[in-house]
């Protein structure tokens, strides 16, 4: 995924020109200012920062997947924006996975209960989990962090119904995408490494 948070349409139009076919952004606001500039215009979009119930009707049939859900609310809200355009929504579950109080999502113990609440909704399709772990030095420790998460995917894998595909755990960046991708990540977000520092 390239992630184009802060970053011009002409530019994210370029990267689609090269190949790219899947563009995350953090902002609700920010994403739907660039619709009209993107192209093709029908590039698959996901949304991957935090969102506010109170936003979800802005979004829900411009995205595809909303990677940043971290609670029964929002899941809930997500549910019936979704059902009121005659959609399915694909979400990730959010993960907290270390602890920190700057970040937003799940305490990982919670994620199992708030998976299980997903699969009784009929306008939401669970695809799995994302996390942004700390900053770490060595890569030992951020190995660790992937690591985790993947149990947590083997996990929620092994307990959804035969009718329920988990394929994707969206872990790494720009900084750390290959420990991601040995740790078993099925997406990674790339932001800087593809288009230069943000701009705010």
């Amino acid at each position: 995924m390239a992630v184009t948070k802060t970053h011009e349409p002409a530019l994210i139009n370029h990267a689609l020109s090269l190949g790219i076919d899947l563009i995350g952004e953090n902002k609700v606001q920010e994403l739907l200012g660039k619709l009209d500039y993107l192209d093709p215009p029908a590039v698959e979009k996901h949304l991957i920062g935090h969102l506010q119930s109170n936003k979800v009707r802005k979004i829900v049939g411009v995205v595809s997947m909303i990677q940043s859900v971290d609670s029964l609310s929002l899941l809930q809200e997500i549910d019936r924006q979704s059902a009121a355009h005659g959609l399915v929504t694909d979400v990730l579950l959010e993960v907290n996975i270390g602890g920190e109080d700057s970040k937003t999502g799940l305490v990982p113990e919670a994620a199992p209960e708030l998976a299980a609440a997903a699969w009784e909704l009929p306008n939401v399709r669970l695809r799995g989990l994302m996390a942004v772990p700390p900053i770490c030095e060595p890569e030992s420790e951020i190995r660790g962090y992937f690591a985790r998460m993947r149990r947590m995917y083997e996990d929620l894998r092994s307990s959804a119904s035969d009718h329920t595909v988990i394929d994707t755990l969206s872990l790494g960046m720009s900084a750390d995408y290959v420990p991601a991708i040995l740790e078993g990540s099925t997406l990674v977000r790339i932001g800087s490494a593809l288009f230069g520092m943000r701009r705010y």
